[in-house]
């Protein structure tokens, strides 16, 4: 894709799923990779995919609920790289499944601290860098649960921010040549939703069927976007939330 080749890229939540197979795809496209995740041994995998293609990647532990975490990785990047081209703000929990009210506050803090704080921790640091050098782009993982209110309530809150986190992250920094887009992954064969399949295999299957496009989505295909909405070739899209999803939101 245009623009990506020898640039350098950051994605949290890299050690698995939508984030490995991003980080894979930056790597692919000639893109130096910081590969951020809290799990050591999934962010470590990574990179050893990324080097076995003769890919340029490290691995730094990043916990984006902590500050400092998060400037080391953006400081990772410039120790190592240089520069900062590309961000994938990608790190999330899914939260506990329960009405509202039965949410514990320590759930509510956890997820709103990862999903949307996490990603204003990780734009607040990022967007100083690409300030210096001129230009920029970065992705946000949101979801359908932005869109509607399926999911825990704090997940649909703090998916639903993001969006709103983008959307405003645009308007402050559109005329610096700065980027910044969300994606908005359906049902995706990931760990998360793994875990949920196996809690309650039944209503996978009524969720799958439920997908106009018949089946789940796969990381790849997320991946793909969010290194398009990076690269060259989306230079004219701005604060949006690109949908992923199968069809499911358009029933």
């Amino acid at each position: 894709m245009k623009g990506v080749k020898e640039g350098v890229a950051v994605v949290t939540g890299a050690g698995s799923g939508i984030g490995r197979q991003s980080a894979l795809r930056f790597a692919e496209e000639g893109a130096s990779v910081v590969v951020a995740d809290i799990f050591e041994d999934g962010g470590n995998e990574t990179v050893e995919m990324i080097q076995e293609k003769e890919g340029k990647a490290t691995f730094i532990r990043t916990d984006v609920t902590e500050q400092e975490d998060v400037d080391q990785m953006v400081q990772e990047a410039i120790d190592q790289y240089g520069r900062l081209d590309f961000a994938h703000n990608n790190a999330g929990v899914e939260g506990d499944s329960v009405l509202l009210a039965e949410h514990s506050e320590e759930n509510w803090d956890q997820v709103i601290g990862v999903n949307l704080k996490g990603v204003w921790r990780c734009m607040k640091r990022e967007i100083p860098e690409m300030l210096k050098q001129g230009k920029g782009s970065i992705v946000n993982t949101a979801s359908i649960s932005g869109l509607t209110g399926s999911g825990g309530s704090p997940y649909v809150a703090s998916k639903h921010g993001v969006i709103g986190l983008t959307r405003k992250a645009t308007l402050d920094y559109a005329d610096e040549n700065i980027r910044i887009n969300a994606v908005c992954p359906g049902v995706i064969d990931t760990p998360m939703v793994q875990r949920a399949g196996e809690a309650d295999p039944e209503m996978m299957e009524q969720i799958t069927a439920g997908v106009p496009a018949g089946r789940l989505g796969t990381p790849e295909e997320i991946a793909q976007a969010v290194v398009w909405l990076c690269s060259d070739d989306s230079s004219f899209v701005m604060g949006h939330p690109l949908t992923i999803d199968g069809g499911l939101t358009v029933q």
